[in-house]
C-alpha cells in the first residue's frame, strides 16, 4: 500500500482520536498520566534525570540496524513522505526497535541539534527504564498510539518536547518497533497522531504484502470506496482457505485478535471458499464480492493474488512455493518487486485454467514473439535457458513464466539474486548450513536456497555477480546435482532445472577472470535476449497490464498526451520503471478516470521534458573494480540528516570510495555514481547531499534503490 503526501495530509483527521489527543485538563488524561509517572518512580527514575549521552557503540549500533534492517527497508521511504508533511515545523521522525533503541531518525536540521542535547539520536534506548514517560517508551509498554506532550514526559528535560508514537506490527500480532514524530510542544497539531498512525499502518501493509506476496490477500470495507486506500482490511488466505494472517484495520472492523482470526478459514469467517473467490474474481474486470460475517455484517471484498500463476481454484491442496519459505531472506524482496510488475493480472480462459505464462507475455512486440517461440521448443527438455537483458525489462517473470509451463510447475520455483545477497552470506544463503557452521548462524542450522528448489526451478538471477570463489560451488552442484551446506559431511541430492540472467557481458568477463568459462558453458543452453522497453513497440500494452494489474476496479485510462510522451522517453529503468511512475500516476488520478501529465511526478516530468533520459544507455558494460557487495544497498543505515555525522564511515556500503572506481554504464548509473560520490563527500549526510545535488532526498533514496 503506497499513499502520496496528499493522501497521508487528506486523511489524517480520520485518524486523530479523542484518546490520543493530549489534554491535560481533562480528568481521565491526568489520572493517565499519573499512573504512567508512577511505573516511572517505580523503576528508580527521578524528574531531574540527566540525558543519558551514552548511546550503544558503533558496532552495536551496526548490529541492531542489521538486525532490524528489514524494518527500515519499509521505513524508511515512508519515513521520507510523511517529512514531507511536517518539514520547517520544528519536528523530526524516529524510528526504534522493539527495545526502544532509535534506529534512525530525520527532520529539520535545527531541530535534531536540539534533540541531540536531550539525546534523542541513533543509539539510544528510549524505553521507559530509561527515559521515564515519553512517547517511544510508552507506545512500546502499553503497544498503542501514544501522545506525550510538553510536561506530560516524566524527565523535566524532556519537557519542551511534544512526542506522537505509534507501534508497529507485523501480520501474526508481534511488534516490530515504534514510529515517532517528535517537535517542539509549541508546535504540536491535532493531526500529528493520525499522520503517524497512517504511516505506521503503510508501514505494516507493506510487511504484509512482502510476507504474502505470494498468497491469496483479501481487501475489505464495509463502504466500497475505501478498498483501496489506508483504511482497508488485509487478511491473507491459504490455498486451503485457512486464515494466515491480516493487518490491524482488518482486525479492528472484524473485532477479533490477531491469533483469535487465525484460528478460522474463510468458510468459518465469510461462510466461502478459496475456489470461489477466484470464480467470482477471474473475469477480467469484476466487481468486489459482498461477503458477510456470521452476525450479518456485510463487507466489500476485493482480492489479490501476485504470486506463482496457478489456477487455485481448480485445485484441493497447495503446492510449495520456496521464494517464500524465508520472508526475512534477502533474496526475496526483489523476486516479489519484479512479480508483480505485470503477474498481478492473471489471464484466464473461459473454463477458468490459466493461459499459459509465456502466451500471457506476448503482448504483439515481434521481438517478445520471437523469443516466447524460442523458449517454448527447449521447455521440459533439460537445456539450461541463459536471459540478457537491462535491469528491469522482466527477466524474473520470463523465469516465472518458463517455469509454469514447464513440468515443474507445481514444484517450487526459488529466485536468488546474486547481486542483492552481502558477499558474506550468499554461500549460507545458496547451500545451506549446519548449526553453529558460523558466527551468527541459525539453531539447527538452514536448508539453502538450491535444495529448497529441489523437484522445481532455480532462477539466478545478476548471475554475474556472483562472486568467484562460489563459482566453483556452484559449478560442482550443477554437474554432481547434489550439494553439501556449510559444516557438514553428508551431500543431498538435488533435481533442478536451472534458469540464469545478468545484464553483463559474460564473455567480457571470462577473458578478465572474472567469471568461470565452464560455468558459462553449464549455463549457456539457450541464451535469449529481452529487449529494453525503449526498443519495444507494445509500450502501451505493457501499460494498460500494469494498470488493470493495479487497479483491477476502476482502471484508468492513459492521455495521449502521456502516451505521446511515455513513447518518446528512452525509460533506462524499463519495465519496472514504467510500473512505477503508473502505479503514483494511477494513485494521483484516483476517481479522475484518465492519467494527465499532471498526475506524473516532478521528477519524471524533469527528465522526460529535458531529454535527459531521451537516449538509450550504452551498451558497454565494463567489469566493476569493486567486490558485486559492493553494488548492494548498504547493509548499514544512513545516519541522520545531521552536520555530527562527520564520521567517514557515516554511511557504509555503496557510497565508500573505492581506489579505482569503475566507470557507468549507463546514463542512469552516471547518476547514481555522482549521487554515491556526493554522499562520501557529505559523510553520508542525505540532507547535505540533497541540498548539494538539488534533488529531494526522495530521489536519493529512488536512484540509489534503482542502482542497485
Amino acid at each position: 500500500m503506497v499513499a502520496t503526501p496528499r493522501e497521508l495530509a487528506a486523511t489524517a483527521r480520520t485518524w486523530t482520536t479523542p484518546e490520543a489527543l493530549p489534554l491535560p485538563q481533562q480528568k481521565e488524561r491526568t489520572e493517565l498520566i499519573e499512573q504512567w509517572h508512577q511505573r516511572c518512580s517505580a523503576l528508580g527514575l527521578t524528574r531531574v534525570e540527566r540525558p543519558d549521552f551514552e548511546p550503544l557503540m558503533r558496532g552495536d549500533l551496526a548490529v541492531a540496524r542489521e538486525r532490524n534492517q528489514r524494518l527500515f527497508t519499509h521505513a524508511a521511504p515512508v519515513m521520507e513522505m510523511l517529512f514531507e508533511q511536517i518539514v520547517d515545523t520544528e519536528s523530526m521522525i524516529v524510528l526504534a526497535d522493539v527495545s526502544g533503541t532509535i534506529l534512525h531518525s530525520v527532520g529539520d536540521d535545527r531541530f535534531l541539534q536540539r534533540a541531540d542535547k536531550v539525546a534523542l539520536t541513533p543509539g539510544v534506548n528510549w524505553a521507559e527504564h530509561s527515559k521515564g514517560t515519553n512517547a517511544i517508551g510508552t507506545a512500546l509498554f502499553e503497544e498503542a498510539p501514544t501522545v506525550v506532550h510538553g510536561g506530560e514526559h516524566f524527565i523535566h528535560a524532556n519537557n519542551f518536547l511534544t512526542c506522537s508514537a505509534a507501534p508497529i506490527f507485523d501480520p501474526r500480532g508481534n511488534m516490530l518497533g515504534v514510529l515517532d514524530v517528535t517537535g517542539d510542544q509549541r508546535s504540536y497539531h491535532r493531526h500529528t497522531m493520525g499522520l503517524v498512525r497512517m504511516s505506521a499502518r503503510m508501514i505494516e501493509n507493506q510487511w504484509l504484502s512482502d510476507d504474502y506476496g505470494n498468497r491469496l490477500r483479501l481487501h475489505f470495507h464495509s463502504r466500497v470506496e475505501f478498498i483501496g486506500t489506508l483504511l482497508e482490511g488485509i487478511i491473507v488466505v491459504g490455498a486451503d482457505g485457512k486464515i494466515l494472517g491480516a493487518n490491524r484495520s482488518a482486525l479492528d472492523q472484524l473485532d477479533m485478535s490477531s491469533a483469535a482470526l487465525r484460528m478460522h478459514s474463510l468458510t468459518s469467517l465469510f461462510g466461502t471458499t478459496a475456489p470461489a473467490v477466484f470464480d467470482h474474481f477471474r473475469s477480467p474486470l469484476p466487481t468486489p464480492m459482498t461477503l458477510c460475517l456470521s452476525n450479518g455484517r456485510q463487507f466489500h471484498v476485493s482480492a489479490r493474488f501476485n504470486g506463482p500463476q496457478r489456477s487455485m481454484a481448480m485445485e484441493t491442496r497447495s503446492a510449495p512455493v520456496a521464494d517464500s519459505a524465508d520472508p526475512r531472506s534477502p533474496v526475496g524482496a526483489e523476486a516479489r518487486q519484479s512479480t508483480g510488475v505485470l503477474a498481478g493480472a492473471t489471464a484466464h480462459s473461459a473454463d477458468g485454467t490459466l493461459f499459459s505464462g509465456l502466451h500471457y507475455l506476448n503482448t504483439g512486440d515481434p521481438q517478445i514473439g520471437a523469443l516466447v517461440q524460442k523458449v517454448q521448443r527447449v521447455i521440459n527438455r533439460d537445456i539450461p535457458l541463459l536471459i540478457l537483458g537491462e535491469t528491469g525489462t522482466g527477466k524474473e517473470l520470463l523465469a516465472r513464466a518458463v517455469h509454469q509451463d514447464s513440468n515443474r510447475a507445481r514444484q517450487p520455483f526459488v529466485a536468488v539474486n546474486c547481486a542483492s545477497i552481502p558477499e558474506s552470506l550468499i554461500e549460507a544463503e545458496l547451500f545451506g548450513y549446519e548449526d553453529g557452521a558460523f558466527t551468527g548462524a541459525r539453531r539447527k542450522g538452514a536448508v539453502g536456497r538450491i535444495v529448497q528448489a529441489n523437484g522445481g526451478t532455480l532462477f539466478l538471477d545478476e548471475i554475474g555477480d556472483m562472486p568467484l570463489a562460489l563459482q566453483a560451488r556452484l559449478l560442482r552442484v550443477l554437474q554432481e546435482r547434489q550439494v553439501t551446506p556449510l559444516g557438514s559431511l553428508k551431500s543431498i541430492p538435488v533435481d533442478i532445472a536451472v534458469i540464469g540472467a545478468t545484464h553483463r557481458k559474460l564473455r567480457d568477463m571470462i577473458e578478465a577472470g572474472s567469471f568461470r568459462e565452464d560455468l558459462y558453458y553449464r549455463l549457456n543452453g539457450l541464451v535469449v535476449k529481452l529487449p529494453a522497453l525503449r526498443e519495444r513497440c507494445d509500450l502501451d500494452v505493457v501499460a494498460r497490464r500494469i494498470l488493470l494489474s493495479d487497479c483491477p476496479h476502476g482502471t484508468p485510462e492513459i492521455s495521449a498526451a502521456v502516451m505521446a510522451l511515455f513513447k518518446a522517453y528512452a525509460w533506462p529503468g524499463n519495465v519496472r520503471q514504467l510500473a512505477n511512475v503508473l502505479r503514483t500516476a494511477a494513485v494521483m488520478a484516483a476517481g479522475e478516470g484518465q492519467i494527465e501529465e499532471h498526475h506524473l511526478s516532478d521528477d519524471f516530468l524533469e527528465d522526460a521534458r529535458s531529454g535527459r533520459a531521451s537516449q538509450p544507455p550504452q551498451v558497454s558494460m565494463p567489469i566493476r573494480a569493486t567486490s558485486p557487495a559492493t553494488d548492494a544497498m548498504p547493509t548499514q543505515f544512513p545516519e541522520p540528516p545531521n552536520e555530527r555525522s562527520a564520521e567517514p564511515d557515516a554511511l557504509s556500503g555503496p557510497v565508500q570510495a573505492t581506489a579505482e572506481p569503475a566507470t557507468p554504464r549507463t546514463l542512469g548509473e552516471a547518476e547514481v555514481e555522482l549521487i554515491r560520490s556526493t554522499l562520501a563527500a557529505a559523510n553520508g549526510n542525505i540532507s547535505v547531499a540533497s541540498k548539494r545535488l538539488g534533488i529531494s532526498r526522495n530521489t536519493i533514496y529512488r536512484k540509489l534503490r534503482w542502482g542497485k
